[in-house]
């Protein structure tokens, strides 16, 4: 699976039942490539990716003003006229990965027998199609979100957005 190839956050499910939804992602996801790399390296943190409308809408949160600008000169670069981003700016973050902590506002939960992603975020969101924000949120720590093992500490992102 690669890392954004599938819709997740508030709308998604909604989204994914529309007429060519399937279709139209695919489509925006390849063009906005680039922008999903430098997301990616910049430490940007996804809490909804799908599609709205016509467009490709992500809003997420970046850990510092040059990892936000970064990703919007990779829109611009593109053009951007069929992309909505709301990208704020969690300062918390970078100050508690420079400690060495998790995302400030975010739980941490130890992954128990029988646990799967879906099944964490039904208890945790009370919808367990919204896992890839779960997943996102721990991209350092999985590959793959089919795969967590008995033990791992997760972050949980806040419920707000």
């Amino acid at each position: 699976m690669g890392l954004f190839d599938k819709m997740f956050g508030r709308g998604a499910s909604k989204a994914e039942a529309e007429p060519n939804a399937s279709q139209r992602f695919d489509e925006l996801k390849k063009k906005y490539q680039s922008v999903l790399t430098t997301a990616d390296q910049q430490h940007i943190q996804f809490n909804n990716f799908h599609v709205e409308g016509d467009k490709l809408f992500i809003r997420g949160s970046a850990p510092s003003e040059e990892a936000k600008n970064k990703f919007w000169d990779q829109i611009k670069l593109i053009g951007g006229d069929d992309v909505n981003a709301d990208i704020s700016i969690d300062q918390s973050r970078a100050q508690a990965a420079t400690a060495g902590g998790g995302s400030q506002g975010a739980q941490t939960y130890t992954v128990k027998a029988g646990d799967t992603l879906s099944k964490i975020s039904k208890q945790q969101y009370g919808d367990a199609n919204e896992y890839m924000r779960i997943f996102y949120a721990n991209r350092d720590k999985l590959k793959d979100p089919d795969k967590i093992q008995v033990g791992q500490e997760l972050s949980i992102p806040a419920d707000n957005a």
